[in-house]
């Protein structure tokens, strides 16, 4: 009875952890769920095995009704587990096409941008959460940060100082240069966003919000995506594309409700009168 007791324990909170959507992976609160059913069985097993005595030992027949409720319990909680993951997969693919039909539509905007050579998008937060495979929720802001490459902050370095000193057309060639040399460095969000706005500040607004777009939607959830977003954002309204200005500076409000972005983004959409 003191492991049921446990067991109940186990279940109570495993459901606010589905809830919160914490850092835990929905793959490993599924196994977990699935090692909680295990053990129940092995109690009911065990139970049963040990005859007449061993049920009124445990309680009576009522040890027997609160497993059916745990174990009815379990199969909620795995129904809720694999729907939330369905929903996350959805959202995922959501906000995944509509950077994608974005990114398009900037590089028509953009002079001598050639559509056919724009790259997929890659998936927000570097993936739907796997079935089976154990994505992390908030996998972009989960993990030890990869080492920097040799020479990798020297590059970086030396295009941001001709940013500094005004060299903008030469800062945005020196970044897009190190986002090809160093795809998926720990520096390559910065650079993205230095890099829009080296090219706005050379007059190149499409450029640069495309740079912004980049830059969030290979890392969705770091340091530099509530700004990237919201500079996004500014740039589409520059461009007078404001219905799409509207709903991505909606966008910083929602994923960053508390970042300094999301309150320029407030008063920018009280400007653009975005309803």
């Amino acid at each position: 009875m003191r492991r049921l007791g446990v067991l109940a324990v186990c279940l109570a909170l495993a459901s606010p952890a589905l809830a919160q959507g914490n850092a835990q992976s929905l793959a490993s609160i599924r196994a977990e769920l699935g090692a909680l059913a295990t053990a129940l069985e092995g109690l009911r097993a065990e139970l049963i095995g040990g005859g007449g005595a061993g049920l009124v030992a445990a309680g009576g027949v009522g040890a027997l009704a609160r497993m059916d409720a745990i174990e009815a319990a379990l199969v909620r909680l795995t129904a809720q587990s694999e729907a939330l993951e369905n929903r996350i997969n959805r959202v995922v693919a959501d906000g995944t096409n509509r950077l994608g039909d974005l990114e398009f539509r900037l590089c028509e905007l953009e002079p001598g941008c050639d559509i056919s050579k724009v790259g997929a998008t890659p998936l927000l937060g570097g993936g739907a959460v796997a079935a089976n495979g154990g994505g992390a929720i908030g996998a972009g802001v989960t993990g030890a940060a990869p080492a920097l490459a040799m020479s990798e902050q020297a590059d970086f370095d030396r295009a941001k100082a001709a940013l500094d000193a005004g060299e903008y057309a030469r800062a945005a060639e020196l970044f897009a240069v190190f986002n090809t040399t160093y795809t998926g460095g720990p520096l390559t969000a910065d650079a993205q966003f230095y890099r829009g706005q080296a090219l706005q500040a050379a007059g190149d607004v499409a450029g640069a919000a495309r740079a912004w777009l980049e830059g969030f939607a290979g890392a969705p959830d770091g340091p530099r995506a509530p700004e990237s977003l919201l500079m996004l954002g500014r740039a589409l309204a520059d461009l007078q594309q404001v219905p799409e200005a509207c709903a991505m500076l909606t966008e910083v409000g929602l994923r960053f409700p508390g970042a300094a972005a999301a309150t320029e983004a407030g008063a920018m959409m009280r400007t653009l009168n975005c309803q």
